[in-house]
Order: C-alpha cells, then structure tokens, then sequence
C-alpha cells in the first residue's frame, strides 16, 4: 500500500519545526516549491497495492532519488548526508528535524524494481515541467554515447581466474575432493601472463594463459562429476556459463564480458583514448534552445544509430506529453545516423554540403544549425561526471535504464537550481541597466543634447578619440569624455556638467 507523509500541522513542543531553522529563500527550498509532488504521486499511485503495509511516501523516496542524482552519491551516503543536511529534509517533504535516516539503503532497490523503466520516465517528465517551453519545442538534438557497466577491463585470463575462483568456492561449499585442485599452479601461471606485451615474456604469457583456460575448464568437468543430483540442478547455470566462456574465440559473437554482468556489450565509438567500452548503448535528446534532456533511453547490445532513433523519439513523445507537450517536428543528428529522412513524422536532419537549390545564405544557416548541434557533447560530459552516468552500478538492462532516466532527470534539475541561484543577480543587472537607461536620458533632458549626436560632432572635429575596441554597455570611455559636451552650446570652452566613473 502506497504510504504518505504524516499530517503534522500541530505543534511539537520537543522539536523543532525545519522552517525555524533553515532559510525559505534557499534554492533547494524554492526548487522543493516549484515541483509538482502531487503530479508524481498520482502518476506512481498504480504501482502499489490497495491492502497492506504503507509503503515510504513516494515524495520522500523520490526526493531522495534526485538527491542522490544532483550531488553524485551513492545510497549510503545520501542517507547519511541527509541526516545532517535539513535542506535535504525539507526537500522530501519532512516538517521536523530527523535524526535517523527514514529508510535503509536497499529500499532503493526495490522502488527501481517496482517502477521500473515507465515509472523513470514519469519522473524524467517531472523534471520536464519545471522548464516552461520546453515541452513545446520542434527541434530536438539528439546523440548516443556508452553508458559503462561496473565491470573491469575484460580478458581471457581475467575470465579464467574467475571461473577457477567460483570452482574453488563452490567445491569447498558442497565439501568436494579435488583429484588435484591446482592451487600452487595457477599461482604461479598468473604471475607468468604479467607484462605479456614484453618480447622476452610474450611466449610465456602466452603458454601460461592458454594452461589457466585448460586448468579452468578440468575443475568445471570435475564439479559436473562430482556434485550430487540436487546441487548439480543448482549451479547448473553457473556451469554452463563458465563453459560458454571458456569456448568463446575471437570470432564468436556475443560473447560473455562478464560473469556477474550479462548485459554488458563492447562498442567502439572511434575515441583515440579509449578505443573500446563495455557496457551498454544510450540516446540522449536535448531541446536546441532551451537544453532540457527530453529522452533518454538505452538499448540492448550495439545497434546502428540509425536504427535507435525511432524508438527514442517515441520515448521524447511519452515524456513531453506528460509535461503538456507533443511530438517533435525536427530531430538533428550526426552522419551516423545516415539512411534516416523522416521518422514517424518528425524530420532527421544529418549534415551535408546542401543542394544546389539553396543560396549562400541558407547554406550558412544550415550550417551554423548543424554546429549547434554539438552542443549536445558538453552535455554528455555533464551526465557522466556530474550525475553518475560515467559508470552504472546498477545491475541488468533495468539498471541501465533506469541510471541513465535519473541522471537525465538531475542534469534538468541542476539546471533549474543554477537559475534560481542566477535569479537575484539578473535582476540586480537589469535594474542597473535600467538605472543607467533613465540616468542618461535625464542628463539628455537636462543639458537638451543627444549623447550619440554630440559623441559624433566631437569625433569628427577631433575632440576625442573614436572607440575602436568593444564597448562595455555601462561604463564607457566616450560617456566621461562627452562630459565636455553637456551645454547649451555644445562647443563652448566651460561645461555645464561632467561624467566621471
């Protein structure tokens, strides 16, 4: 049964009411009134039960998700931080000051499972909304980038160690007799396969790594004799994995890069630096002006770019409706995505020479709209640095989805927090432009000259030096210098008045 925050409108005269204590003008505190908590709850309300124990509120919980999201931690450590943060307790809706965490860390777990891939997506448009405009847009940006999956850099000799180590404890577990269980051999082959690239130590690693795959696959055939009928039936997967991974060869295809990961795929992307990834393919979609993430969806294995596009501007169309928005009409991509002009009624712009029925000046058009599209890039750098997508600890294609939904969702959130930190400071700088405005048109009013009239008439008889440089709009050298201009006659020798910085 779906829980909800407690009704605590009544004072508590042994705590303190976080309002006392914190300041409502704090961004946090403004981002926590602008979102819509209501939406979201009625949107997740069909993923509980009618009966039963109350479950966390979903503001609590999903507050605590984007949390998580916005300031990269993970979920021990935003409970922990949460304790001592009472921003963060105002954010997920507490109205007293806690001194214990409202939930333990593998409630997590379960709210991914429970809402899964469509409830992210729910969430994702929550961030959505937050930007007006943005789910109106015609134009999209769109992009892949690897999402890597937590596991290490995969080798045969790696694969194999493992596999010998699961052998080990699973023989130890069922109190199984090895005819020789190879302890002290594989010992001494690991240290052989070190620094294999080395001339005088490259047919040596090579004859240990091919000894480690023989030694692995014996103790696998000695477990499949040895276990009993039930425990046989109870690792059978694990044996039959360890077998596919050790007959796999460098033209098999799709291939096993990991035990504990099945869904881990390798893909290059071209990078000098990194020349492979394993993990899994992701599409993110910006709006072009406003650069709100309106998609995020990840794939199975390593499709062409092409063939990934219809399925994520679906995902677009799902997010912008539940924000009161529609279908993009534009998508501009890369060349990777060639042999796409129109995708359910959205049209794909790639970049090109142009046709020789445009001018000059639509193909610069064009092409400063394709430059633009780059843009995209920096994002990308963003969510994985900033908002956990560099790695994905979350395991299964699920994990995949669900990581990169939440960290599409923190980079709008982010984005929506640093404009209301810029809020007070933009106003302050129109004020000033306007202060500046009205200063200048009194002193226009007063002395009955315009200020660019008189600027020109002194350039022109050589009164003062013409600005070659960019101008700044408040503080300029010609306003100080134009100081001699303000008079009833604008050449006489003794000014009525005078500018200085």
């Amino acid at each position: 049964m779906k829980g909800s925050l407690p009704n605590q409108d009544q004072s508590d005269l042994f705590r303190n009411r976080l309002i006392s204590i914190i300041s409502l003008d704090h961004e946090l505190c403004r981002l926590a009134e602008e979102i819509d908590w209501g939406w979201i709850d009625g949107e997740l309300d069909g993923y509980y039960a009618r009966e039963g124990r109350p479950s966390i509120p979903v503001r609590t919980m999903v507050g605590m998700l984007l949390l998580k999201r916005m300031y990269d931690q993970s979920d021990e450590s935003v409970l922990a931080r949460w304790v001592e943060n009472p921003y963060w307790q105002y954010f997920t809706g507490e109205t007293y000051f806690q001194h214990r965490p409202p939930f333990d860390p593998t409630d997590f777990v379960y709210f991914r499972k429970r809402v899964g891939e469509a409830g992210m997506e729910k969430i994702l448009s929550l961030t959505v909304r937050l930007h007006c405009g943005s789910e109106v847009e015609e134009e999209v940006l769109v992009d892949t980038t690897v999402q890597e999956k937590n596991v290490t850099y995969p080798t045969d000799t790696k694969l194999a160690l493992k596999i010998i180590k699961y052998c080990w404890a699973y023989g130890e577990q069922e109190g199984i007799t090895w005819r020789q269980s190879y302890r002290f051999v594989v010992k001494r082959l690991r240290l052989a396969t070190y620094n294999g690239s080395h001339p005088r130590r490259r047919r040596a690693a090579r004859r240990g790594q091919r000894k480690l795959r023989t030694i692995a696959g014996r103790l696998v055939r000695d477990l499949r004799r040895k276990l009993s009928p039930e425990a046989l039936a109870y690792y059978a997967d694990a044996l039959d994995l360890f077998e596919q991974v050790l007959a796999q060869r460098r033209s098999t295809k799709n291939k096993r890069y990991s035990l504990h990961e099945p869904a881990v795929w390798c893909i290059a992307k071209g990078k000098v630096h990194r020349k492979y990834e394993f993990g899994c393919k992701v599409s993110v979609a910006r709006t072009a002006l406003s650069g709100i993430i309106v998609g995020m969806k990840s794939f199975v294995g390593n499709p062409y770019d092409g063939d990934t596009l219809a399925t994520a501007l679906a995902q677009v169309q799902r997010v912008r409706e539940d924000a009161g928005g529609d279908r993009p009409r534009t998508a501009v991509v890369d060349r990777g995505y060639r042999g796409r002009k129109h995708v359910s009624g959205t049209q794909v712009l790639i970049p090109g020479r142009g046709t020789k029925e445009q001018t000059y000046y639509e193909k610069q058009k064009q092409r400063k709209r394709f430059r633009r599209r780059a843009g995209i890039e920096p994002v990308i750098g963003h969510l994985k640095d900033d908002h956990r997508m560099r790695r994905n600890f979350l395991s299964g294609e699920l994990g995949d989805a669900v990581n990169c939904l939440l960290a599409g969702a923190a980079f709008n959130l982010v984005k929506r927090l640093n404009q209301l930190k810029m809020l007070p400071v933009m106003v302050m700088l129109v004020l000033i432009q306007l202060a500046v405005v009205i200063f200048y048109a009194c002193v226009e009013l007063l002395n009955r000259v315009n200020l660019s009239t008189a600027y020109h008439r002194r350039t022109a008889m050589g009164a003062i030096q013409p600005q070659t440089g960019p101008r700044n709009m408040f503080f300029r050298d010609d306003y100080v210098d134009l100081g001699n201009t303000f008079s009833h006659r604008i050449l006489a020798e003794k000014p009525l008045c005078h500018l200085k910085k």
